[in-house]
This record gives C-alpha cells, sequence and structure tokens, in this order.
C-alpha cells in the first residue's frame, strides 16, 4: 500500500527512507489490507524479505500492543516505571542457519540479522514510552537514528549479567572470548564486557535497565532535534522516574542514580565503535545486509 498522508510527514527533516517510515507506521499504526498474524499470548508477528535473497530463518516479533490510556497523561505520571516494565519486549532468539558452517561469515551475518529485527522491536517499543509519542514525528525518528545501538548494546549488556565472561547477544547466541577473537569482534566483546562488569558491580535491577534504556533514548546527541523543550521534558520524566525508583529502594546509597547515569558516556562510546565495525563490515561487503539495518548504519556515520 502507499502511505499518501501521515500529520507531521512533511515537518521530517531527518534522512529517512520510505522503507524505514514504512517500517515506523507499521509498528505504530494498524492498516486495512495489512495484516499482522495473531499468535498465542496476544502477540502479534510477521516475517520480513531480504531486498535480494530468501532466508527462512528471518522471524520478528513486536511487543504487545498496550492499550491507550482513555485520557490523555503527563509524562511526569508517577506510573512511568510501571509503564516501561511493561513496554519490555519479550526474549529475542537469533536462530542461526543451521546449515551454514561455523565461520566469521555465519558469526556476522547472525548478528547483522538479529540486530535488523530487533530495530523494528525497539521502534514498537519506543512509542510505549510515556511522553515518546507525543513529540513530533521527526524527532522521534532523530533519537531513533541516534539512540538505537546505544539500546542494542545495553540490552546486550543486562542478559549478560548473570554470565561470567559471555556476552549473550540473543537467547540461543552466547560468546565467549574465544569466539569473538575467531570471528574477528574482540574488541567489541572487551568494550562490552567492560560494561557488563560496572552493572554487575552495581548490581543492576530490571527497573533501573528499562528506566536506562528509555533515558540512553532520550539522552540523544542529534543534531535535528526540532523540539528541544520537548525533548527535555521527556529526558527529565524519566530520570524523576529513576531518581523516585531509587530513593525508595536504595535509600542506603542516594548517589546510586548518579551512578548508573555515569555509565551511559561508556555506552556511547561502545555504541559508537560497534557502529563503526558494522559499517566497515558494510564497506567490505562481507554479508547480507537488511535495509532498515544499512540505513541506520548510514544514520549514524
Amino acid at each position: 500500500f502507499q502511505v499518501k498522508f501521515i500529520k507531521g510527514l512533511t515537518n521530517l527533516r531527518v534522512k529517512t527512507s520510505k522503507y524505514t517510515l514504512f517500517i515506523w507506521c507499521l509498528s505504530v499504526f494498524s492498516f486495512p489490507g495489512v495484516r499482522l498474524d495473531r499468535v498465542r499470548g496476544g502477540r502479534q508477528k510477521y516475517k520480513r524479505r531480504l531486498d535480494t535473497e530468501n532466508n527462512p530463518y528471518l522471524g520478528l516479533t513486536l511487543p504487545p500492543p498496550t492499550k491507550k490510556p482513555r485520557e490523555y497523561y503527563s509524562i511526569t505520571n508517577p506510573s512511568t516505571l510501571s509503564h516501561l516494565l511493561v513496554a519490555e519486549p519479550e526474549k529475542i532468539y537469533a536462530m542461526p542457519d543451521p546449515t551454514m558452517p561455523e565461520s566469521d561469515i555465519k558469526a556476522l551475518t547472525t548478528l547483522c540479522d538479529l540486530a535488523d529485527r530487533e530495530l523494528v522491536v525497539i521502534i514498537g517499543w519506543a512509542k510505549h514510552i510515556p511522553g515518546f509519542s507525543t513529540l513530533s514525528l521527526g524527532d522521534q525518528m532523530s533519537l531513533l537514528q541516534s539512540a538505537w545501538m546505544e539500546i542494542l548494546i545495553l540490552s546486550i549488556v543486562f542478559r549478560s549479567l548473570p554470565y561470567e565472561d559471555e556476552l549473550v547477544y540473543a537467547e540461543d547466541y552466547i560468546m565467549d572470548e574465544e569466539h569473538s577473537r575467531l570471528t574477528g569482534l574482540l574488541d567489541l566483546y572487551v568494550s562490552i564486557l567492560q560494561l557488563v562488569r560496572k552493572y554487575k558491580k552495581l548490581k543492576v535491577e530490571k527497573e533501573e535497565f528499562v528506566t536506562l534504556k528509555a533515558i540512553a533514548l532520550a539522552n540523544s546527541d542529534s543534531m535535528h532535534i526540532e523540539d528541544m523543550e520537548a525533548v527535555q521534558k521527556l529526558q527529565d520524566a524519566l530520570h524523576e522516574a529513576l531518581q523516585d525508583f531509587e530513593s525508595s529502594q536504595h535509600q542506603e546509597d542516594p548517589r546510586r542514580a548518579g551512578k548508573l547515569l555515569m555509565t551511559l558516556p561508556l555506552l556511547r562510546q561502545t555504541a559508537t565503535k560497534a557502529v563503526q565495525h558494522f559499517y566497515s563490515i558494510k564497506v567490505q561487503g562481507k554479508v547480507p545486509m537488511h535495509k532498515l539495518f544499512l540505513e541506520m548504519l548510514e544514520a549514524k556515520v
């Protein structure tokens, strides 16, 4: 189908293709003639195609849709944390191709496919953050294009907390140091593991993780933000949610919120390194990449 008009679309100034906007609209709106198959538990799932090849291992699960509140609520609503917990996506699986021999190409192909599917999940997740959907479409896209890799990295870090020196890219795809070295991902492994150790030391809880993830999205360094005041209000509300949780649950450490926020510069640094690594892979043409993943990479560089 063709999207003829979306309110606010004409104000979109960031570099965004029709394909990216299609994915965005599909995750946010319901259109007649576009069927998202219902599966057990009310979850929705659809499969995407590669532009140049068919891959039977592509599967995508979007976050469950939440009911729209009857009344407009302020982003300073005290239930911000509750909304973030409900919006948290379910577990994701890499589903590596069992017919491919183990190699660096297989590992990179698996991770690129996984990242592409997670990007669509992130788009669906973001619109459930209290206050995010009230931003202009242009600012929503700017925040996502700026922070998507930070969100991916932070999710990997949180999944990896129960493990010892292993990175959990997905529930069925865990890499240790040796595997990372063999696949050319050792530098990235070391960088992400540094974050894992920081969060282990802090004993980060799920409530803190979901709030930090939303803060990472709102704490964009994008130069394309149109309404900085609206974005600042979103940042303030999320910081307040984190501070309220710490004041309630960690009264023994009044500086805990600050300690958590101080990890965000390292997260951004690690995300930048990851983007550069995968962009170099794109330039080399070593593995096939899906269109959305390619566009988001290019938006970062």
